[in-house]
């Protein structure tokens, strides 16, 4: 899940979020992890605790509550899969030398034919593994560039007074920073699945599988925060613009690792950025894929879920993602916010479905029964106070 979540919100909108407003945006990103955190430990805490899956706790609350989650996980697994697979194909494409006659919705293509040739093939495994480790990479490659760049002292010019983040005009930025941090709340369910085929597989403690939640998600929500501050000590207030259209900001990203490690770090850092990414289209690609089997599985009323369905599933997703990126390759910020925007949009819903399953459980307790009631307010809040200025109530 954390190879899931450390993503786009991480390399682009929490890196932006620095770049353009600095430090203000340090408390939002902390309060979204924690106010979204009951909600993901929803997942593996159910699973761990019943053995089942929170897709199957949706259907045995009633067949209603399974088509919602089966409707805007469908239509999530696209979006998801566009957004993903097009930054991933633009980081590639930072890497194609100059001259060489290919772009974006190219790359694009060869990296979903991959996919589906790892996914299809049962390959996934083996990369599952190198996907941890380039998470590590990034991560402490990370860590040390923000070091180093403490280390000269911030870019800022003198006097530079930068722009707030608390207005109207701001909001859509906002709402894009927080419905992929750390990672869409449907994630949760794609988890608890996994986790079910884990405790299928061999027997794992529910201590030992909530540790390992707790110890990805805080990773995480550190390493976003590591992420703004890269942008607000290297960017921030230089005067250089922070491109807001194309795959311009993926280039401004790497070239941040070179400033401050050193030029020699920019292929490297390339190769690590790339490969954090196409792992996580590879992961968004197959849960989404097994999430919607299982949904119609059960909507079926049948006993077990078929090989054959998943394949199916991974196979739809990928290719209408990829129709999606090939339509929208000329603008991959204007993907990715709307990828980000639909996510927190439908995150209440989400939250309402998985605490739906574990609020009358004893087990509960105070502080996460609490913290999810501060969570209903933080999402249906921004998101009514988003739609309310895109039907134009604000003014």
């Amino acid at each position: 899940m954390a190879s899931a979540a450390i993503g786009a919100s991480h390399l682009v909108s929490s890196t932006q979020a620095g770049a353009v407003f600095g430090w203000q945006l340090v408390g939002l990103v902390i309060i979204a992890n924690l106010l979204k955190y009951p909600f993901f430990r929803f997942g593996p805490q159910y699973t761990a605790e019943t053995g089942r899956s929170l897709v199957e706790g949706y259907a045995l609350k009633g067949k209603a509550y399974l088509w919602v989650f089966f409707i805007l996980c469908a239509v999530s697994s696209v979006i998801s899969t566009a957004g993903v697979g097009l930054l991933t194909a633009a980081i590639l494409a930072h890497a194609v030398p100059e001259g060489w006659p290919i772009g974006v919705p190219e790359l694009a293509g060869i990296v979903m034919a991959s996919v589906l040739l790892l996914l299809l093939g049962g390959k996934y495994k083996a990369l599952d593994a190198l996907s941890k480790v380039i998470v590590i990479v990034l991560s402490i490659t990370t860590v040390i560039a923000v070091i180093l760049a403490a280390s000269q002292g911030a870019q800022a010019q003198p006097g530079f007074e930068g722009p707030s983040p608390w207005s109207l005009a701001s909001l859509a930025f906002l709402i894009a920073l927080m419905g992929w941090m750390p990672a869409p709340i449907e994630i949760s369910a794609l988890n608890s699945l996994w986790i079910k085929a884990k405790q299928q597989a061999r027997k794992v403690h529910p201590k030992d599988i909530i540790f390992d939640f707790n110890t990805g998600y805080i990773v995480s929500a550190i390493l976003a925060l590591f992420f703004v501050a890269l942008g607000a000590l290297v960017q921030y207030g230089t005067g250089v613009e922070v491109p807001t259209v194309g795959g311009a900001y993926v280039a401004q990203l790497i070239g941040m690792y070179g400033a401050t490690i050193g030029t020699w770090a920019i292929p490297l850092i390339t190769i690590v950025a790339f490969f954090a990414m196409y792992g996580t289209t590879i992961t968004v690609v197959d849960g989404y894929a097994r999430a919607s089997a299982e949904s119609v599985r059960l909507l079926r009323g049948q006993s077990a879920m078929s090989r054959r369905a998943i394949s199916l599933w991974i196979i739809a997703i990928a290719l209408i993602g990829l129709a999606i990126i090939i339509w929208m390759s000329g603008s991959l910020a204007t993907m990715l916010r709307f990828a980000m925007i639909s996510a927190f949009l439908t995150a209440p819903v989400f939250a309402w479905l998985n605490y739906s399953l574990v609020r009358d459980r004893h087990d509960l307790s105070p502080v996460l029964r609490w913290l999810s009631y501060a969570g209903f307010v933080f999402l249906f809040g921004f998101t009514a106070l988003f739609i309310a200025n895109l039907l134009g109530f604000l003014g």
